[in-house]
């Protein structure tokens, strides 16, 4: 598995890591339907005997069972064979579960120590503020305090690198004079380009890692997105009941979108999901891609992503930009 350095930081992560999202199953404001958590443990650990160093989850997901499925596969493992974990903080839930946002420092170490907790590890290898504000456009009052207490966690021992996730290069302005900013999570596929045009360069200019999210766009991109599937889709899967993009008018431009990436892949004697996939590696700014899986069988389908020769994406037409919504805030 071909390998780059994470920003400044020393890592070397694989260039693709699991995402781990919808791991966290139904019965959630942005859960992907039911999932079985056998299913999810020998995910993880197929992706690590394919060479994936690396796991993407959130407290958030699954209200705390994502974390849970990721810890109960580490306990599995060889301590030496163990990938890295990175999570975030910043999205908490009430006890009914109703999603909530919060930066405050006393808040932030509640959450990593129920992280460490239900990862059952020590130390978190990259710690992410998972949203600057929540609404997403509004003022991220306390970025600089969840920051800065970010930045003491890691001095003590309990976080190895802290990063971002959704932030604007104004809101990377005003942490970066506070600690070094290991990484920034943005998203970023075919169908969402507008982190090209100032986000990538800035991450670029100050080194800063980027790992971005969404590649296949919540599967529109997979090659197996269909209106018959998206209407098959259970009530608890987020895309049916949130997200505009798996809805008119936008879907029909997705699909079509997806078909020219189709037609790409098959030039290259490659899979849909690879082919979307490599297209995001290609950007010189992008460190590695997080892509998600439920069974072991669906890691076969992208996770040889890294060896497509960027290249061969010279002449693909430019399907358009998706803007930012609030449907991606669970992510």
């Amino acid at each position: 598995m071909l390998k780059r350095r994470l920003g400044s930081t020393e890592l070397e992560i694989s260039r693709v890591g699991l995402g781990c999202w919808a791991m966290g199953g139904g019965d959630w404001m942005f859960g992907w339907g039911q999932q079985d958590d056998a299913d999810s443990v020998a995910t993880i650990h197929r992706a690590v005997d394919l060479g994936i160093n690396w796991l993407d989850t959130a407290p958030v997901y699954g209200l705390g069972h994502s974390e849970a499925v990721v810890g109960s596969a580490l306990r599995d493992m060889n301590p030496s064979d163990r990938p890295m974990v990175f999570t975030k903080c910043s999205r908490v839930w009430t006890p009914r579960g109703k999603i909530q946002h919060n930066l405050k420092s006393s808040s932030i170490q509640r959450e990593l120590e129920d992280s460490l907790r239900r990862l059952g590890v020590d130390t978190i290898d990259l710690y992410q503020i998972h949203w600057p504000a929540y609404p997403a456009d509004g003022p991220a009052p306390d970025i600089e305090e969840g920051w800065e207490t970010l930045s003491r966690l890691k001095d003590s021992g309990k976080l190895l690198h802290i990063g971002v996730s959704n932030f604007g290069v104004g809101q990377l302005e005003r942490i970066r004079p506070i600690a070094i900013i290991d990484s920034l999570q943005p998203a970023y596929s075919l169908l969402r380009r507008d982190v090209e045009d100032e986000l990538l360069p800035y991450c670029a200019e100050h080194g800063i890692g980027v790992i971005v999210y969404s590649p296949m766009a919540s599967g529109l991109l997979s090659g197996k997105m269909t209106r018959e599937r998206i209407d098959s889709f259970p009530s608890d899967d987020w895309r049916k009941t949130r997200s505009l993009e798996f809805q008119e008018p936008a879907l029909s431009r997705n699909l079509a979108a997806a078909e020219r990436v189709r037609a790409l892949a098959s030039s290259l004697g490659r899979s849909v999901p690879e082919t979307a996939v490599a297209w995001t590696l290609r950007h010189p700014a992008v460190t590695a891609a997080i892509v998600g899986a439920r069974r072991p069988e669906q890691l076969e389908e992208w996770v040889g992503a890294p060896d497509v020769d960027s290249v061969a994406f010279a002449g693909l037409d430019e399907p358009g930009v998706v803007e930012h919504r609030d449907e991606h805030e669970a992510r």
